[in-house]
């Protein structure tokens, strides 16, 4: 059965209330089975919560490695099939650098969408500009 996508843009809030449940993401490598567990925490608070986005506590990350952005892309992908996607907390700039090396975009807590200005700011029109 196929159903009709909701009507409207998705709604995108970019700050998320702090008591908003996290996943908290460890510092170190992930085995299997912790990765695994961290899949289906995603794909449980998904299911039972009002919202379409998890966030994802990645404060602890302060040295990364590929075996972070692997774990990262596969919570990506288990909230993508549960319908809905991550939003990284706090990520060190580090992290941040190394996801956009690998060609991987996460939204971040705080920052606006692509596209679209950032809250409270208005574009100025310089005197002169061709209107268009």
């Amino acid at each position: 059965m196929i159903s009709a996508p909701p009507a409207g843009p998705p709604q995108v809030d970019p700050e998320t209330p702090a008591d908003f449940p996290a996943v908290p993401i460890p510092p170190g490598p992930a085995d299997p089975r912790a990765l695994a567990g961290l899949c289906d925490r995603v794909r449980d608070l998904l299911a039972d919560g009002p919202t379409r986005t998890v966030v994802c506590d990645v404060g602890a990350i302060r040295a990364p490695g590929l075996g972070h952005v692997e774990l990262l892309a596969r919570l990506e992908l288990a909230a993508h099939r549960g319908g809905g996607r991550i939003r990284l907390r706090d990520p060190a700039p580090a992290l941040a650098a190394l996801l956009a090396l690998v060609g991987l975009r996460f939204q971040v807590e705080g920052q606006t969408e692509e596209g679209e200005p950032a809250g409270g700011v208005q574009e100025a029109v310089e005197t002169g500009d061709p209107a268009v």
